[in-house]
This record gives structure tokens, sequence and C-alpha cells, in this order.
């Protein structure tokens, strides 16, 4: 991609974050995205096939977020530092705002689902699966237990907060969850 393609790719993007962030996601359109950024809208559609593609891409590119977390050699305390990290993230706008409404589309658009899956989803979840693993080998945790079932339960209740109850995500909340979660998790 030339210079001018990817700064016009970079402004389309913007104004769709742009655009969101002032009217939500409902009333986000490609003819919308298109004059905002000052280009055609045969150009968006080029890019993208849909708004939801559009926003997957603008939305990952906002901050290209990575909740990484050391080997410090406690699985405690290196996974609650991750989820501190994705409370924290999810907390702030534009993110968590953004990321909710990407969430919301994703259910009714196969597209949006798998790319972010791939994209955003599947890459937390091997980095988290990864030192849990490494704990397991370590001794830290059970040896049998199914590590993907222990990261559905890690995210499940973040989730929960922030698609259904809209409650505050806290660190507090993360201890609270992890004091009960890891509670099953030691060896015996």
């Amino acid at each position: 991609m030339t210079t001018r393609a990817v700064a016009r790719t970079r402004v389309i993007m913007q104004a769709a974050l742009a655009l969101a962030q002032e009217g939500g996601y409902a009333k986000l359109s490609m003819e919308a995205v298109a004059a905002r950024a000052g280009v055609g809208k045969h150009t968006v559609y080029r890019r993208w096939p849909s708004k939801g593609l559009l926003f997957l891409d603008s939305l990952l590119t906002l901050n290209e977020p990575v909740l990484d977390f050391p080997d410090t050699g406690d699985v405690l305390a290196d996974v609650r530092q991750q989820a501190y990290a994705a409370v924290d993230l999810l907390a702030r706008p534009p993110w968590g705002p953004l990321y909710q409404a990407l969430v919301g589309e994703a259910q009714h658009d196969p597209a949006v689902a798998a790319g972010l899956l791939e994209r955003f989803i599947r890459p937390q979840t091997d980095r988290t699966v990864a030192r849990l693993k490494a704990a397991q080998d370590q001794g830290q945790v059970s040896p049998g237990l199914d590590l993907d079932l222990v990261m559905s339960i890690l995210s499940g209740p973040l989730y929960y907060r922030l698609l259904i109850t809209q409650e505050p995500m806290t660190h507090n909340y993360v201890d609270r969850v992890f004091e009960a979660l890891f509670a099953g998790l030691s060896p015996r």
C-alpha cells in the first residue's frame, strides 16, 4: 500500500471512530464516514465491505491494545495484572464503549465476529492460556485442569459486567473473582 493509501485509510478509520463516539455505532454509516473523511463512499467500500468490518479495523488500530503480562513466577499476580489491564482498558473511553458496541455488532455479523475472534480475543486468550500452562508445568496450577475452561471462567465475569449488567469493572471486582477462582485452581 502506498504512503498516500495508508494515510487515507488512517483518515477513514479516524472518521469512523469519531462518528461512533459522537452518535453511537447504530448511527454510523459508510456514507457519513466517507463525508467526514473527505473521500468518496466507493473508496470506503473498496477497503471495507461493511460498516462492522470498518469499525473493527478502526477500533483495533486505536491503540493496538495488547494485554500482556510478565512471568514473575507467581501465576496469580501475573494473571491478575493482565485482568487489571483489561479492566482499565474497558473502563475508559473511547475504547470501552466502542468495544462494547463492536461485541454487539459481532452478534449480528459473522464476519465481524470472526475478525474480532481472530484479531483480538484469540490472541489474548492464547497469551493467558500459555501463562497458565507455564504455571501448570511449574506446579502452581493443578496438573489436570482444563486451561481453556479456566480462561472462559476468568473472562466470563468481566464480559458479564461489560455487556449484561454494565456494572463498573474494578480492580476490587477482579480481586473477588480471582479469590473465588484461584481457591479451586491451587494444587491440592
